[in-house]
């Protein structure tokens, strides 16, 4: 009986470790205003085909015809035409900007970047999608990587029970999601910080409705974190030469032409949604962040508060840009 337990033992401790479930994501985006919208889902892609996450959804807080046909450009290229995509209605930030005109160009007869959602209004509203996501998920599995405006969340929040959930947006928020990883607000450290970040200030009542009624932990990726850590241009220039055409790396030469490190804002987010447990960022401790009038964000510790903020140091902005770059640029499977 001893050398069975001793066997049994034996071959649990030298058993492979099971790999950790993929983490379901959900991002919401407000794709067309700033490239690192681009860069992030790419690196979400790549984060699926290396297995540690499932992209259930994408959902787009830019009020624009061709950003929902942006995100599906992205999607058709890494071979995942089937994500639920869904759009704000009268939202924010309505202009075109730099490089959403992609989506309309041609080679000869044929889009350079095939996709199947020509306009957003074609796409179901974000909300509902959202819901239906949600519901189909288990309880607590959730993560939700928010880079835009609090928009859509916002208006989760709102929305009533319907044929898709008995729960409200609330309900169902709290039941399904385990935490937000949030593009939101600034937080400077032993100081006052004087930035109204953009995020919050293109859609204000939602950003305060977010914060103050969100009903699961969020963590905060400020202005500063990503301000900090840049994404290489030269791997604009040299890592994306395996595709003629790249959508990741013409939107950053459409938006700002090399060389020109941008700051990896939405990058950061996406990250820490996907390896929390990873290093690549330190934490504040527990708290509440409350919007002001102005769209200042202030951060008060508290003991058991549902919100923190990221921190990074000087290693770990080296340790994020590497893997920045190396996630973005990653080529897809069988190109």
């Amino acid at each position: 009986m001893k050398l069975f337990v001793i066997i049994v033992t034996l071959a649990l401790a030298f058993a492979p470790a099971r790999a950790a479930e993929p983490v379901r994501l959900i991002f919401d985006t407000d794709i067309g205003n700033d490239v690192d919208d681009v860069l992030a889902l790419g690196m979400i892609h790549t984060l699926q085909t290396r297995g540690t996450c499932d992209l259930i959804a994408v959902t787009v807080t830019k009020d624009h015809e061709l950003a929902g046909p942006m995100v599906d450009v992205v999607n058709y290229f890494y071979g995942r035409r089937g994500i639920p995509i869904g759009v704000v209605r009268g939202g924010a930030t309505r202009d075109e900007g730099k490089f959403l005109g992609m989506t309309r160009e041609k080679d000869g007869d044929r889009l350079r970047y095939p996709h199947d959602l020509k306009r957003s209004i074609d796409a179901p509203d974000a909300v509902t999608v959202l819901r239906k996501v949600l519901a189909d998920q288990p309880d607590g599995s959730v993560v939700i990587a928010q880079v835009g405006f609090a928009t859509n969340l916002a208006r989760l929040l709102e929305s009533p029970a319907d044929t898709v959930s008995p729960l409200t947006g609330k309900e169902l928020a709290a039941k399904k999601v385990k935490f937000v990883s949030a593009m939101f607000g600034a937080y400077k450290v032993g100081g006052q910080n004087a930035h109204r970040e953009y995020n919050v200030t293109e859609d204000l009542p939602a950003a305060k409705k977010f914060v103050a009624d969100w009903p699961t932990p969020i963590v905060f990726s400020g202005f500063e974190v990503g301000q900090t850590v840049t994404y290489p241009s030269v791997s604009i220039e040299k890592d994306f030469s395996y595709a003629k055409h790249h959508p990741l790396a013409e939107a950053y030469r459409r938006y700002s032409p090399p060389p020109h490190d941008r700051p990896c804002w939405d990058l950061t987010s996406v990250l820490y949604a996907v390896h929390s447990d990873r290093g690549y960022f330190g934490l504040s401790e527990t708290g509440r962040v409350t919007v002001g009038n102005t769209g200042l964000t202030e951060f008060a510790p508290a003991v058991g508060g549902a919100h923190r903020f990221l921190t990074v140091s000087k290693e770990q902005a080296i340790r994020c840009r590497e893997a920045f770059a190396f996630l973005a640029s990653q080529p897809p499977a069988g190109k």
